[in-house]
């Protein structure tokens, strides 16, 4: 099968090959056939070493396709039923799980570099092992996965808004409804205005947002924002006087959506006192955000990390699914890119410069 490799951390652009295989298939996994990926910054992040993921690996964490094969054990999916993938999966009985929290499992972050495909390399004299980004790798035509790794949606859910659902659509929606609880008629900055920034633009317009502002230097990125209910474009430059000018000198929720310690304490600073800061973004390690004591205590402004929409992943997949059913958020509007998994570089590239809001790979 075909699959897209990237075999060492840093490199800017994938292998395509078609002598790839899914492997580990057995007990408590399940085969699914992909249909549709989208690239998501968090791919590029991996690509260049700001989030781990040993080499070689299958890019791609935001995919959907059809469940093709369930291995013993495996239950509430099976042959024919439409998936999303999961790329934090649950395991269902940690502390976190059982308290609630499954998006907070790290069960599976030991799966980091186990093998899910392999291909022969050109004179290693033999196979290769590859694993799948956060255990999933959607940049191939098939992959298996555990079994909590995929979320069964409805089969009129077309494939691309359900890869899209897979990732920052949940991340975004999620935010902003679960972790922020954005309540009507707040004011509310989105700082990024990539797929999971426009995501959260729609969470916070079906909170009931009275003013949703979008900041990002990328001029056409910021407008095509407002066609999903942000009210202000801003440029960066532009957001701190913005803010000042608004009932309270600033914003009641300010949501980071770049991941990079300077944006979040651009919107600390636009928050007002008592508001909230809620961090989306996937940043470095070694990228560290700086506040005094005496600001943290005397402003009470919230700090409110939040990981793949801040609930169980299931739950939250549950409400976007409803809300795009009931015609309140637009997914297909965020698909502003097409190409095949021969051109899945074209992805990364238009990425990269800030030209696609999601770009969709096809896998048919």
């Amino acid at each position: 099968m075909r699959a897209a490799i990237l075999h060492k951390t840093g490199q800017d652009t994938l292998d395509v090959r078609d002598d790839v295989t899914a492997v580990g298939f057995g007990p408590g996994k399940v085969r699914v056939r992909l249909r549709a990926a989208s690239l998501c910054h968090s791919d590029l992040s991996a690509m260049s070493g700001v989030l781990p993921q040993p080499a070689p690996f299958v890019p791609g964490h935001e995919g959907a396709g059809d469940v093709v094969e369930v291995g013993e054990g495996v239950t509430g999916v099976a042959v024919g039923d439409r998936v999303a993938l999961c790329w934090m999966a649950p395991c269902g009985s940690c502390a976190h799980c059982e308290r609630g929290r499954g998006h907070l499992c790290v069960t599976s972050l030991r799966r980091l570099g186990a093998p899910g495909f392999r291909f022969d390399e050109d004179g290693a004299g033999g196979p290769v092992e590859a694993s799948g980004f956060y255990g999933t790798g959607a940049f191939a035509e098939e992959v298996v996965v555990e079994r909590d790794a995929v979320i069964k949606v409805p089969a009129d859910l077309p494939y691309e808004p359900a890869a899209l659902i897979g990732c920052g659509v949940t991340t975004g929606i999620g935010a902003a409804v679960h972790t922020a609880r954005v309540e009507p008629g707040a004011s509310v900055a989105v700082i990024g205005a990539g797929g999971v920034g426009v995501a959260t633009v729609q969470g916070a317009r079906v909170c009931g947002a009275g003013r949703i502002a979008v900041v990002d230097p990328v001029a056409s990125r910021r407008e095509r924002a407002l066609a999903f209910g942000a009210t202000d474009a801003l440029a960066p430059e532009e957001l701190k006087g913005f803010a000042k000018g608004l009932p309270g000198g600033g914003f009641d929720y300010v949501f980071e959506a770049v991941g990079r310690a300077a944006t979040v304490r651009a919107g600390y600073d636009a928050a007002r006192r008592g508001g909230a800061v809620v961090v989306i973004g996937a940043g470095a390690r070694d990228d560290l955000a700086q506040f005094s004591m005496g600001e943290l205590f005397f402003n009470e402004k919230r700090l409110l990390p939040s990981l793949y929409g801040g609930a169980p992943v299931p739950r939250t997949v549950a409400l976007v699914v409803d809300l795009w059913r009931a015609g309140r958020i637009d997914l297909a509007g965020m698909v502003t890119h097409r190409v095949g998994l021969a051109d899945v570089n074209e992805a990364v590239a238009q990425m990269r410069s800030g030209e696609a809001l999601r770009t969709v790979v096809t896998l048919d």
